[in-house]
C-alpha cells in the first residue's frame, strides 16, 4: 500500500512564521461538537462513527517516570500526555488553544491570569480547581523535586489562587515563550492527592516521585491500568473524563526493543502500530497487505554530542575537527535512507528562530587533521561513543567510528540500555554520545535554553556539559525580549556562536516513521513525536 505522508511541513512553516506569543489570541475556545452526543449505547450512529478496541503499540523502549514532572523523554511523554493535561495546549498548526484554562488575560508585562475549566475531576476524584493548579506548578518549582522541568517555569515567581477557577502568574520579568511553556506535558496538573501522598514517603526516607510513579492521577482522558516495568503500560479511559470520551477500550504501550521484531509483530496482527520501524523497513511495511507506513515530519533533532568537561573535548579545536570530519549526507543516505532534512543547527525549519541563512562547519576532511595537530593530537586518540538500542543510532555510530577513523580518532562504540543511558549522559560519564532533542513548544527558547545554558547541565538536556558566558546571556536575553522580530536576531546570534564552539554535531532533522494497521483509524503522530490516540479507534 501507498505510504501516508503528512505533508504538514509547509503549513507549519507558515504558522511559525510569527511568534508564538502573537498566535495565542484571547485564548477563547473554538466551538467543537460531537457527533455520538445524542447517540445511544451500540446504536447504529455510533458503530458509524466508530468507537472501541484495544490498541496495541509496540515501542523501543519502557517509560521512565509517569510523574508529569519526571524525566524528560519522548517514551515517558507519549504515555504522560494521555494521563495529565496543561493549561494551554498546541494545535497540529503549533498555534497555541484553550486547555483546562478557558482562556487568559495578561494583566500587564509580568502577571498573566487564567480562568480554568469547571466541573472536572482528577481520576482519584480530587477536584480540578485553582488550589490544585496552584499545589502542582509549587511542586515544579521546589527545589527538593529537582523536576528537569524547571525551566520552563524559572521565570514564574509566584501564583496565586484569585478564586476557585482564576489563578494569576506573576512574573520575574516579561515572558514570551510562556503560554507555549504552559502547553509542554512537563506542566501537566497533577492530583494535589497524589502530591501530598509523594511528600509524605520523601519524608519518609523514599524517593521522589515515587508514589505518583504508582498511582498518576490526572484529568486526562486516559488512566492508569498497569505498568510492568520493562514489559508495557496499559491505560484506560477515564469514565468521568470532562471532555469527549476516548473511543478506545484501551490501549497499551508494549516494549519491543529491535525493530525488525515490531515490524513482525505488526505483520501477525500483535500489533496494531509499530513505532520507529527505521527507513529500511519502509518498503516491508508498505508491502503489507494490511498496513502501511505513516511517516510525519518533526520538530526534532539528531546530533552526536561531545562531553566538554572531558579532555580533549574541552579543545574547541578538537570538537570542530570531528565536526568537519562527519560527512552528513553519508548518513542521512546511507542509515537513514535519505529519509530526514540535513540540519546546520538545533532548531527544525518549523520552530521560531530558525535562520537558514546560517553556515555550519562544512565537511572538510583535510582541514579537520589540521585541527587536530593544532591541538596536539596529529596522531589522533581514542575514544567512546554511547548510544541505546535504537538501530539507526547504533547505524550512526558504526558511521561515525568509520570516518572519525580516517582522522586517526579510534572510536569504541558502547551500546547501553535507555534508562542507564539516560542517567550516564544525565552524571557526564560518557565521552561522546548520540542523542535527540524535540522542540516541543515550537519555539526556540525550548529548542536552545535546555540544550546549551550553563544551568541546565545534566537531565535538564545539557549533556554536552557546555558553560559559554556568551551564550548564557544571549539565551536569557532571548528569554526576556518580547518583540518577535528582536527575538530572531537574538536566536540567531546563539546559533553562529554555536556553530563556532561546536558542542555538537547536528546530524539531521528526523521524520518520524511508524507502521500502522488500516483496522486503526483516526490515529496520528504530531510534529513533537506525542502519538494522537484520544479518537483513535479500532475497526473490526
Amino acid at each position: 500500500m501507498k505510504s501516508k505522508h503528512l505533508f504538514l511541513m509547509l503549513s507549519l512553516l507558515f504558522v511559525l512564521s510569527i511568534a508564538l506569543v502573537a498566535c495565542a489570541g484571547d485564548g477563547e475556545p473554538e466551538e467543537t461538537t460531537d457527533e455520538n452526543d445524542s447517540a445511544e449505547e451500540g446504536s447504529e450512529n455510533e458503530e458509524a462513527a466508530g468507537s472501541g478496541g484495544d490498541l496495541v503499540i509496540t515501542v523501543p523502549s519502557d517509560v521512565v517516570s509517569l510523574s508529569a514532572q519526571g524525566q524528560n523523554d519522548v517514551p515517558s511523554s507519549n504515555v504522560r500526555e494521555n494521563i495529565y493535561e496543561t493549561l494551554t495546549t498546541l494545535n497540529d498548526e503549533q498555534e497555541i488553544e484553550p486547555g483546562l484554562a478557558t482562556d487568559w488575560e495578561q494583566v500587564d508585562d509580568v502577571t498573566w491570569e487564567f480562568h480554568l475549566q469547571e466541573g472536572v475531576t482528577f481520576h482519584d476524584g480530587a477536584e480540578f480547581n485553582a488550589e490544585a493548579v496552584k499545589k502542582s506548578f509549587d511542586r515544579l518549582a521546589d527545589e527538593k523535586i529537582a523536576s528537569p522541568y524547571v525551566f520552563l517555569i524559572e521565570q514564574v515567581e509566584s501564583i496565586e489562587v484569585v478564586d476557585d477557577y482564576t489563578v494569576r502568574f506573576n512574573l520575574e520579568y516579561p515572558y514570551a515563550p510562556l503560554l507555549a511553556n504552559l502547553a509542554h506535558s512537563g506542566t501537566g496538573i497533577m492530583s494535589p492527592t497524589i502530591i501530598d501522598k509523594d511528600y509524605e514517603q520523601l519524608e519518609d526516607g523514599g524517593d521522589v516521585d515515587e508514589y505518583i510513579n504508582q498511582n498518576p492521577s490526572g484529568t486526562g482522558p486516559f488512566e492508569l491500568e498497569d505498568w510492568s516495568a520493562g514489559e508495557s503500560v496499559t491505560l484506560t479511559p477515564y469514565e468521568d473524563y470532562w471532555g469527549d470520551n476516548a473511543k478506545l477500550d484501551s490501549v497499551q504501550f508494549k516494549v519491543v526493543s529491535e525493530q525488525s521484531s515490531r515490524v513482525a509483530e505488526l505483520e501477525t496482527g500483535v500489533t496494531h502500530v509499530a513505532d520507529q520501524i527505521g527507513p529500511n523497513n519502509m518498503s516491508r511495511v508498505d508491502g503489507l497487505p494490511d498496513a502501511s507506513v505513516l511517516q510525519s515530519p518533526s520538530v526534532s533533532v539528531s546530533y552526536i554530542g561531545f562531553n566538554i568537561e572531558k579532555e580533549p573535548f574541552d579543545d574547541v579545536r578538537v570538537r570542530q575537527a570531528l565536526s568537519m570530519a562527519v560527512d552528513k549526507d553519508q548518513i542521512i543516505n546511507g542509515v537513514m535512507n535519505g529519509v530526514g532534512i540535513p540540519a546546520i543547527g538545533a532548531l527544525a525549519p518549523p520552530v521560531f528562530g530558525y535562520d537558514d541563512s546560517i553556515e555550519g562547519l562544512p565537511y572538510d576532511v583535510e582541514k579537520a587533521k589540521e585541527l587536530l595537530a593544532e591541538a596536539g593530537y596529529e596522531d589522533g586518540f581514542e575514544t567512546t561513543i554511547w548510544t541505546n538500542d535504537n538501530e539507526q543510532r547504533v547505524d550512526t555510530a558504526v558511521a561515525l567510528q568509520a570516518q572519525l577513523g580516517e582522522i586517526g580518532v579510534d572510536v569504541e562504540i558502547q551500546e547501553l540500555e535507555w534508562g542507564a543511558y539516560l542517567e550516564g549522559t544525565a552524571n557526564g560519564e560518557h565521552d561522546m554520545f548520540i542523542l535527540g532533542w524535540s522542540t516541543v513548544t515550537a519555539d526556540a527558547d525550548y529548542g536552545l535554553y535546555p540544550l546549551f545554558h550553563s544551568s541546565q547541565q545534566g537531565e535538564p538536556g545539557n549533556r554536552t556539559f557546555l558553560a559559554d558566558d556568551e551564550v548564557d546571556e544571549l539565551l536569557d536575553e532571548g528569554r526576556r525580549e518580547t518583540d518577535p522580530a528582536a527575538r530572531k536576531e537574538i536566536y540567531t546570534e546563539v546559533q553562529e556562536k554555536l556553530v563556532d564552539l561546536a558542542p555538537m554535531i547536528y546530524t539531521h532533522h528526523q521524520e518520524y516513521l511508524l507502521g500502522v494497521s488500516d483496522s486503526v483509524k483516526d490515529f496520528s503522530i504530531n510534529a513533537q513525536g506525542i502519538y494522537q490516540i484520544k479518537d483513535a479507534y479500532i475497526e473490526e
